[in-house]
Order: C-alpha cells, then structure tokens, then sequence
C-alpha cells in the first residue's frame, strides 16, 4: 500500500509539472539558504522572485541566472524552495523543471542527471574565525590538526581529507548551520566555494576565509569547481538552456555575481 501510495505521489508530481509547462512556467528548485548564489528575504525588490507557497522571496546570482533562462524560454519562472538533498529527486521526479543552485555536475551526480555547460567557476577555500591559529595559513599542510567539516552531500566535504593531519567532522546541513558552529567554537572552520566564503565573512565580519597559494590548496576537478544547471535526464530544454547560457558573457557573470554578493542581506531568511 506503501509502494502504491508513493508510486501515486510521483505520477501526480510529474502530472502537475506537466501542466505547469503547458501554462508557460519554469519551474526551478534551490535552497534558498546559500548566499550568495541563492537566499530568502521577507521583501521584494527589482531582483526577487516570489518564492512558491509564500514562502517569501529569493535573491542570488542563481535566481539572476535563473530569470534570464526563464525569459529566454519565453516561460514566467517559478521558484521552488528544497532542501538540498531533495533538489535530485524533485527535478527527476518533475516536481520542478531545473536545479540551479550552485550545483556542480559532478560524475556522481550526472549518473543520475543531465546538466547544461558551467554557468560559474570557482575555487575552494576554508572560512575561519579571525582569531583563529590558522586565519594566516596559506597551505593546506598549516590546517593540520584542524577541525574542519562541509556541507553534507557535496564534493566540498570529500576533499577535506587532503588536509594532512586533519580532523575531519561530520558533515552539516547548512552553511548557516556551519557558521554557528565556528563561531561557537565547534569547529575551526568549514569548506566553501569562493564567493559562498565572501558572503559568510561579509555578513559575519568576525571570521575570515583561507586564500591558499597556488598549487597549496585543494585539488579538484573543473566539474567540481564549476556550477551548472542540473535537469533530467534526457531534458528537451537542456540545448535551449545551453543557448541561452552561451549569450551571457564571462565579464557578465562575473559582474552578476558581484552585484549579489553586495546585495545579500547581513543574515539569511532575513
């Protein structure tokens, strides 16, 4: 009984996503919670999108990329706040079209997903307190006997291994979650891509983020420091998408992601 319910739960899923693309929607599935690629706030400006269900509005460099494909679709987006854990399951189940939410479209995931071409690239770092010992570290080699976590379910909490000597913790639901931590004291500090690390320290002016030198920090492939579009598999809107993506230029991006970092609010859900 079960099994028939759940069975019945994802065909109407993909009956109702169905229906939405027939009225003209672009569905898009996001935390809404990882600034500055995505957040909540409780206002509307020139740049949010109502998230659905009321529950407030979304902000980010992903809801700008998000807004330029919808209206290169020629669809009005609709923004659907998930869990991170629950963005694989809510696209390939048709609960929304797209995920984009600083998603990397690592071998792992695509197995299960399509993505489109990258949409941003990056670098890792690890956000620390200012005080810390290791706030003036410039190698992976002076975290060694860090405590040092990620985000759960991503490739940031993967390569925290290569840390010599470190204390790798149990992986965290949130980057709010993870900032509480280190600032209680938890931990010494959590991996983050590049510009999620600017706009933690911007909004939390005690911690700071390691910029390693070159050839001393982690090493990663290109797909897991780059962000792309995750859809299903088989999507009819992936070479669409690809399109659309390709008419954004790199000084653009770059520019875009700037723009929200200096826009985020100081605390998320604000």
């Amino acid at each position: 009984m079960k099994k028939l319910l759940a069975l019945s739960l994802v065909v109407l899923m993909i009956l109702m996503s169905s229906l939405a693309l027939a009225e003209g929607t672009f569905r898009v599935g996001m935390e809404c919670n990882y600034a500055p690629f995505n957040w909540t706030q409780s206002e509307p400006n020139d740049f949010t999108v109502p998230i659905e269900g009321g529950q407030g509005y979304a902000d980010g460099y992903d809801v700008q990329i998000a807004r330029q494909i919808a209206e290169g679709l020629g669809k009005e987006l609709v923004i659907v706040k998930t869990e991170w854990d629950g963005l694989p399951m809510g696209v390939t189940s048709g609960l929304f079209d797209a995920i984009i939410a600083g998603m990397s479209p690592t071998e792992e995931r695509k197995a299960t997903l399509d993505f489109s071409d990258p949409y941003y690239s990056s670098d890792l770092v690890v956000v620390v307190r200012k005080d810390s010992p290791f706030a003036s570290a410039k190698s992976l080699a002076e975290l060694s006997g860090a405590n040092i976590t990620g985000q759960l379910n991503t490739f940031h909490y993967t390569v925290i291994d290569q840390i010599p000597g470190v204390n790798r913790l149990n992986a965290m639901d949130t980057f709010p979650a993870m900032v509480v931590a280190l600032q209680s004291g938890v931990i010494d500090g959590y991996v983050a891509e590049r510009p999620g690390a600017e706009a933690d320290t911007k909004a939390n002016p005690d911690l700071t983020y390691v910029l390693f030198d070159e050839g001393q920090g982690f090493q990663a492939s290109q797909a897991d420091v780059s962000i792309a579009v995750g859809l299903q598999k088989g999507s009819p809107l992936t070479a669409d998408i690809n399109q659309i993506l390709s008419g954004i230029d790199h000084e653009t991006r770059i520019q875009m992601m700037l723009d929200a970092t200096d826009r985020q609010p100081l605390n998320q859900d604000e």
